[in-house]
């Protein structure tokens, strides 16, 4: 029974002091491999940092360790004080370097929900349901068609005429929100982001009814009719992208429809 016992104690004995010099193998991996090889320290994101997020956030995110140059991105971070009143322009997630490209200055940062206008145009707003804004999957930064229907109670005969046309083609979407200010879209379209995106989009949904505001950039000759439209007519907007062909039958109508 003794020596039994004895056994049982010297192979938990040997299980533990093996499982040991394996952790420390391990751990020290990184060293071995890189013993040989010249590095530099550089600041590595740690835990997943958000768009707009300030240099002190950003520290509490991040990790200093040393890499292989040759794995060293340009513009990394080499010293956190050099970021002042900085923040992330974009959402950084956990393995990526921290770069000065990815940083601006707090007054410059547009939110995830805004893109910069092109200069030589303005922004007008359109208040839009989902069936008008192509299920509501608008974001910033793309581009859309604008359908314009108008009614017209002037025609011969003293009937209406309603016509419908494609007006404008790419229309950049500089802002995309919904009815009670949040962004329509948290980010792009990163798979191990997606569904902590998808919750941001529905709890915002839940506090909103199904309106959303639209922000496009368009010059004034263009924003006058846009907005005619929204106030005498109809508006519907089609996600077009770049890649988009832009044939057109011209304006619909009522007789001209099933032609």
């Amino acid at each position: 029974m003794k020596t039994r016992l004895l056994g049982g104690i010297a192979a938990l004995l040997v299980a533990i002091v093996g499982t040991v010099l394996l952790v420390t193998y391990v751990q020290n991996a990184d060293k071995r491999a890189l013993a040989s090889t010249e590095t530099e320290n550089v600041y590595i994101v740690e835990k997943a940092i958000p768009a707009g997020a300030s240099a002190d956030a950003i520290a509490g995110s991040v990790v200093r360790k040393a890499v292989p140059k040759l794995a060293v991105a340009e513009n990394g971070v080499t010293d956190l004080s050099s970021l002042n009143s900085k923040v992330s322009a974009v959402a950084l997630m956990p393995g990526e370097q921290l770069l000065a490209s990815r940083m601006v200055e707090q007054n410059a940062f547009l939110g995830p929900a805004r893109v910069q206008v092109p200069n030589g145009l303005q922004e007008l707003t359109l208040k839009l349901p989902i069936e008008r804004v192509a299920g509501g999957v608008l974001k910033a930064g793309d581009t859309v068609g604008v359908f314009i229907s108008i009614e017209d109670s002037g025609a011969q005969g003293g009937g209406k005429a309603s016509r419908t046309q494609l007006s404008f083609h790419k229309v950049l979407v500089t802002g995309a929100q919904f009815s009670n200010g949040t962004a329509t879209q948290t980010g792009g379209s990163d798979s191990s982001t997606g569904a902590t995106q998808a919750s941001s989009t529905s709890s915002s949904k839940e506090q909103t009814d199904d309106t959303y505001l639209v922000t496009l950039a368009r010059n004034s000759a263009d924003a006058e009719r846009i907005v005619f439209a929204a106030e005498f007519g109809k508006i519907y907007l089609s996600k077009e992208p770049g890649d988009a062909l832009e044939a057109s039958s011209g304006v619909v109508d009522k007789a001209g429809l099933f032609r």
